[in-house]
């Protein structure tokens, strides 16, 4: 996920304070991993350098002066273009899982048991993902759903390529 955009995003739904945009950010999309304070602040720094974002206000407070920022028409043309911007499906078409198999088979190594070892892997966080949408909010259930598709997607590959690796290990050994 781009944290860059997605705080210039937050930030377009007002103006805020880094601390207040680091809790908005984390009540959306911090579930697993809350931004560090430190990543906020340089983002920050960065947005305003591209000319995204501008500084709308300072008030003293008993540490450092809290800044205030909000979005430039340029930020928000940022976030639009990023919005719109449809995601590319898995550009390489592969992953680690991919290349764990074909390099097991390579090695002579068990490509059954790696899947094996996958999908039991990918059953226990399916159990965790669907024990955290109940009672979740519907922002975190979609979440968790999206997750959910991508691990059935991995799990229908594993059991597909479990049941043609004689088939492939034929293949590779041509």
């Amino acid at each position: 996920m781009d944290n860059t955009t997605v705080l210039l995003g937050l930030l377009g739904t007002g103006a805020s304070y880094g601390y207040d945009l680091k809790n908005s950010y984390d009540r959306w999309f911090g579930m697993k991993k809350p931004l560090a304070f430190g990543q906020v602040y340089s983002t920050l720094t960065r947005m305003i350098r591209n000319g995204w974002i501008e500084m709308v206000g300072e008030e003293a407070g008993a540490g450092p002066d809290r800044k205030r920022y909000g979005i430039t028409p340029a930020g928000r043309g940022r976030v639009q273009e990023w919005m719109f911007t449809p995601e590319v499906p898995s550009e390489t078409l592969q992953s680690d899982l991919f290349a764990k198999t074909i390099i097991a088979l390579l090695l002579g190594d068990d490509a059954g048991r790696l899947l094996d070892l996958q999908r039991a892997r990918h059953m226990a966080r399916m159990r965790e993902l669907t024990k955290e949408k109940r009672g979740a909010r519907l922002a975190i259930v979609l979440a968790c759903d999206h997750a959910l598709f991508h691990i059935e997607a991995d799990l229908r590959w594993i059991d597909l390529t479990a049941s043609r690796l004689s088939q492939l290990r034929a293949e590779m050994a041509r």
